[in-house]
């Protein structure tokens, strides 16, 4: 099942889109949440909050509205709505453990005007077990390539999987890419390096990586991309051609206990398409 998550915003509208475009690729149904946090009324000091009725009905004419805009973008998806209580994030989260993927917007009627990210974006994306893709409001029609980020630790392994498997489904070619730096030189500029073999040693982590996914999605037409370059300049780069991003929750980040690996929070903040981040 794919969930989507909805709030009235514009990019929420854009994940429903999303969504139901990919559970028509995939043959699954498509369950649209609304979360009503009557916290956040609870503890307003200038207005009385409105009454429980109120609420459920705003929250019910949300997600019907947003199951007709999937109905008529996708005829013959199973769309199921569910309103529940508590905070977006958490709900959200709970959701993951009945859902393919999780489908969300990039920030909601929440979120400060100008932010690249909203809160809930970022929690789901960094907590649930399950891919969960973000959508900016004006990009969820974009058709191009799948860019798939890939280094050498294990966790880019699930990414490839389901980046190769959205190739497959969209008809797409899949862009493996890999980016390098030179070795910091800073205190020890006595030490040499030749880029043709690190650009050789990328080919062979890139080339052992996807190896197992290319024998399982023999369709998938797959480039092998090394840079030279910051991996977030690389990805960002790419994502301008791409419909798109994936990346592993970690990377090979300095601090391995973090939520999100910093090149997948950056992804998250500066892709210019739709970013799943797949744990």
């Amino acid at each position: 099942m794919i969930v989507a998550g909805v709030d009235g915003s514009r990019a929420s509208c854009a994940a429903v889109a999303w969504a139901v475009d990919d559970a028509k690729r995939r043959h699954e149904p498509l369950r649209i949440v609304h979360a009503v946090n009557r916290d956040s009324y609870r503890f307003s000091r200038f207005h009385a909050a409105p009454e429980p009725d109120v609420l459920d009905r705003m929250a019910q004419t949300m997600v019907a509205e947003a199951a007709a805009l999937a109905g008529e973008r996708q005829l013959d998806v199973e769309v199921s709505t569910e309103v529940v209580a508590g905070p977006a994030a958490v709900a959200l989260r709970e959701q993951a453990k009945d859902a393919t993927e999780i489908v969300i917007g990039s920030r909601g009627l929440g979120g400060f005007e100008g932010a690249l990210l909203g809160s809930v974006s970022l929690h789901v994306a960094g907590q649930a077990h399950c891919p969960v893709v973000v959508v900016r409001p004006d990009q969820e029609s974009v058709r191009g390539e799948v860019v798939a980020g890939v280094d050498d630790s294990p966790e880019c392994e699930p990414a490839l999987e389901f980046a190769f498997r959205q190739a497959e489904l969209r008809g797409s070619p899949l862009r493996a890419l890999h980016a390098w730096q030179p070795p910091v030189q800073l205190y020890a500029p006595q030490v040499n390096y030749d880029p043709d073999d690190i650009t050789a040693a990328a080919n062979q982590v890139v080339a052992a990586r996807i190896a197992r996914c290319r024998e399982a999605y023999p369709r998938v037409e797959v480039i092998e991309d090394v840079r030279r370059a910051h991996p977030v300049d690389a990805l960002v780069a790419a994502s301008a051609k791409a419909a798109l991003v994936v990346v592993g929750s970690h990377g090979r980040g300095v601090i391995r206990s973090a939520l999100l690996g910093s090149v997948s929070h950056a992804m998250l903040h500066h892709a210019r398409c739709a970013v799943a981040v797949v744990r």
